[in-house]
Parts: C-alpha cells; sequence; structure tokens
C-alpha cells in the first residue's frame, strides 16, 4: 500500500504516512482489504475508508455542529451566507453507500460495512445505474422505519422500512453536490429524500426553522438540518420530543450510555426551553415532562430486572434469510448479546423479532438490588 499517495489523497495535516495510518483499522470485507479511521486524525474524517485493491477512497462524514437556539444562531452560523436551505433530519441508521470494485457497499459512521443495510440497500435503489453513471459519488442516506436493527421510529407510508438519501459527495474528496442539485439526482434516480421546507436569506431561515420545528415536535420527529445552499456549511437542531425520547431511552438502560450522552440532551432542553417556553407555567410543563422522561423509564427498567425480565432493545427486521444471517454475525462481532424472541418467514422474506440485550445495566441493577454498593 503506497501510504504517502493516499495520505496526499486524503489531503491529511500530517507529512509522515505513519503518523495518519496507525490509527487506521485493518479488515477483510468480502475478500478485500479495507483500511477503516475509527476517529478522526489528522483532518481526516472518522468512518474514512481505504480499500487499496479497488483504489477506491470513501470520505467519512464530517461532523454536523449543532445550534442551541435559532436566533441568532442561524444568522450568525451562515453570516455571508446567501441562501440556506432548511431539510428535516430523519431518525434513522445513518449510511454511506458507495461502489467498490463495482459492488455498493453500506458504510457505517464508524467505516464498518453493514451488511444489513447493503442488502437492503440494493433491493430498494436502483444502484446499478446510479453508479454506473456517477461511479465515483457517495449516497449519504438514512435507513427508517419501524423494522431496522438499529433505530424503530414510525413514519408515515413505512410499514417496514426505507431509504432516504440526504447528501451526494465525491467519494474521494468528500465534496458535497449543491442542494438542488443533490435533489434533481435523486428525483432523476426515484431515490426518497428528506423533506424540505423552505430555502431563503438567513434572516428569514429563523421563522421558517422555527415553523417546521413546531410541526415536526407536535408529531414526535428528530428535527432539522439547515445548509447553504452549495451543501458545504451545515448545522442542526432538535425538537423537543427528541430530546426526551432520547434520554427516556438512556435512563430506560442506565449503565449502557455516558455521563456526556445525557447531560448533552438536558444542555439542549435547557436552550431550547429559555428561547420558547411562553411563560412559567409552560416551563413547569417541559420540566414535568422532562423528569417523566427520566425517572420513569429508570424506574420500569429496574422493576423488570426485579422480576427476571430482559432488558435491551427490542428490534424487528425482515429480509433475505442469508442477509438477517450476516447482520446477525455483524452484531456479534460489535460484542452485542442477541437474542433470537420470534423466527419466521413471510412472503419470501424471513422475519425476525430480536432484543440487544443490555448486560451492563441488567447486571449492575441485579448487584444494587441484592445490596451491592456504589462508590460515587
Amino acid at each position: 500500500m503506497d501510504r504517502d499517495a493516499y495520505r496526499e489523497r486524503l489531503a491529511a495535516t500530517t507529512d509522515d504516512p505513519a503518523d495518519l495510518f496507525e490509527h487506521f483499522e485493518e479488515q477483510s470485507v468480502a475478500g478485500r482489504t479495507h483500511h477503516v479511521l475509527t476517529a478522526a486524525r489528522h483532518g481526516v474524517e472518522r468512518g474514512t475508508v481505504v480499500v487499496e485493491d479497488a483504489d477506491v477512497v470513501v470520505r467519512g462524514y464530517p461532523s454536523i455542529p449543532r445550534i442551541l437556539v435559532l436566533e441568532p444562531g442561524i444568522e450568525s452560523f451562515f453570516a455571508g451566507t446567501e441562501t440556506v436551505v432548511v431539510e428535516e433530519k430523519l431518525d434513522g441508521f445513518n449510511v454511506r453507500i458507495a461502489a467498490v470494485g463495482g459492488e455498493p457497499l453500506a458504510f457505517t459512521r464508524s467505516g464498518y460495512v453493514c451488511p444489513y443495510t447493503t442488502a437492503r440497500a440494493r433491493a430498494l435503489l436502483d444502484l446499478e445505474s446510479f453508479f454506473d453513471a456517477h461511479p465515483d459519488r457517495v449516497l449519504c442516506a438514512e435507513l427508517i422505519g419501524p423494522e431496522t436493527p438499529y433505530t424503530t421510529t414510525d413514519y408515515e407510508g413505512i410499514d417496514s422500512h426505507d431509504i432516504r438519501v440526504f447528501d451526494v459527495r465525491d467519494g474521494e474528496s468528500g465534496e458535497p453536490m449543491s442542494v438542488a442539485d443533490r435533489r434533481a439526482l435523486c428525483r432523476a434516480f426515484d431515490f426518497g429524500q428528506p423533506r424540505c421546507f423552505g430555502r431563503a436569506a438567513p434572516s428569514d431561515a429563523v421563522e421558517i426553522a422555527a415553523a417546521a420545528i413546531a410541526d415536526l415536535d407536535a408529531a414526535g420527529r428528530e428535527g432539522v438540518v439547515l445548509k447553504s445552499a452549495d451543501g458545504e456549511s451545515m448545522v442542526k437542531y432538535t425538537t423537543a420530543s427528541q430530546h426526551r425520547e432520547e434520554l427516556a431511552y438512556a435512563f430506560s438502560l442506565p449503565f449502557e450510555c455516558g455521563r456526556d450522552f445525557v447531560f448533552s440532551r438536558i444542555v439542549r432542553e435547557a436552550f431550547r426551553a429559555a428561547e420558547f417556553a411562553e411563560n412559567d407555567d409552560r416551563l413547569r410543563e417541559r420540566a414535568h415532562d422532562l423528569g417523566e422522561a427520566i425517572l420513569l423509564p429508570m424506574v420500569a427498567t429496574i422493576r423488570s430486572v426485579a422480576v427476571g425480565k430482559p432488558i435491551g432493545q427490542r428490534h424487528t427486521v425482515r429480509g433475505d434469510p442469508d442477509a438477517l444471517e450476516a447482520l446477525f454475525d455483524h452484531l456479534r462481532e460489535q460484542s452485542l448479546t442477541i437474542e433470537i424472541e420470534a423466527d419466521r418467514r413471510e412472503d419470501g422474506d424471513r422475519v425476525v423479532a430480536f432484543r440487544k440485550v443490555a448486560d451492563s445495566s441488567r447486571d449492575r441493577i441485579r448487584h444494587y438490588l441484592d445490596g451491592g454498593t456504589r462508590d460515587e
């Protein structure tokens, strides 16, 4: 592997390729060696993949900053930008779909190949036609719906799962298409996309984003991503309902998520409440809702462990039997404990309900229930 050549192609900020590639992890996927950067280093994004024998580079997706107040957050972030586009931020599983040696693969944010999402992307999208016309492009997409192995969000019109493309980028440079060109390209290939709420100057985008957030919050949706028209600059903002949902998840499995995960959601909700709580009564309602999201799920989990019930995330997936078996192998390779609860065939698909067992939370709660102590 000519590491210096790849260092230059990645535009790394170090002159020594060893400084960069010591952070890459080597994996074998479908007979090919993948070099995966699992954490950002030297100006190269987390999740970047180099596949030497196919001479393919797939840049990691850039981290999107977050604003905690819409006004003046939007105007400040997009100062000097002529047009801002407001799109929905979907609650799903984020992947980049790229052609490697002619085979489409779905890469996770960390750079691993997800066999399940790869199989679903090949089934749901016309990837052969797309990559024949655009071999060097990468589709940045979300796997969404109630039946996925990662998230279980209901979306209107999606009974099982679907894919939405929210960005199209050059695989090697990571340069994005403009929002208008990307939306036109996706329409041409019949790729689903996130909702667009409008485009305007930064000062006017505040009103568009606020209205979108109010509607999304009422519907229990995640939030918005605001982008400059050229797609280069992006910032996100999430709803109160999303903050509560994520806190409820964290406290339902209290020893799986770190303190930073919990604290960041509380900070987001505090700033949102400060900006939008109309009066003291409304602020107290928000405080009540937040408290319930924290306490009730954790109490339910403690009671479940006390009577010997299993705890953990429950999912349902459907698809080709071999693809599902590859999925379970992939999850176990990530050191997850999987319990199959139901396994059946339906219209030629294998349909499996399974649980990702929360070993740490179960064991620690059991320890405390049995009289164990906690050092603080």
